[in-house]
């Protein structure tokens, strides 16, 4: 457990600005499903937190030199997520008062999208630096 407090922490930390960002903005960037707007805007959403989580992650492997650091970020980071997230959601009145209901909707769509890629960039720069170190041997 120890070796994880600093990949736990990072992925609070991740957690944790997603989620104050749509506490503060979210009234702004969160259109009802079904919508052109809805449309437009989650995919403007998921094209930015792609760009953040591939800097995020490449960030992270700068600090944690261990094998499959990336990897591992990706999936203890979804795990921590989708743990908080099961709370944020089920208080949702609490956590985000300024949403309607239909953002909330909007809000847990761009979330399963933003977990997958949460696994999927990860592994992808996992799999980028596994073949760098291949090469140069």
């Amino acid at each position: 457990m120890k070796k994880h407090l600093f990949t736990l922490l990072w992925g609070l930390g991740v957690w944790l600005c997603a989620t104050l960002f749509f506490i503060f903005l979210g009234k702004f960037v969160l259109y009802t499903p079904g919508t052109s707007s809805f449309t437009i805007s989650i995919i403007l959403l998921l094209a930015g937190t792609a760009v953040l989580l591939w800097g995020i992650t490449h960030i992270y492997v700068l600090f944690d030199k261990t094998n499959h650091a990336a990897l591992r970020f990706g999936i203890i980071g979804s795990i921590l997520g989708l743990f908080l997230d099961t709370f944020s959601l089920s208080f949702h009145r609490t956590i985000f008062p300024l949403l309607e209901e239909s953002q909330i909707i909007a809000f847990s769509a761009w979330m399963s999208c933003a977990y997958a890629l949460f696994l999927v960039i990860p592994a992808l720069l996992n799999q980028r630096i596994q073949r760098q170190k291949r090469m140069a041997i």
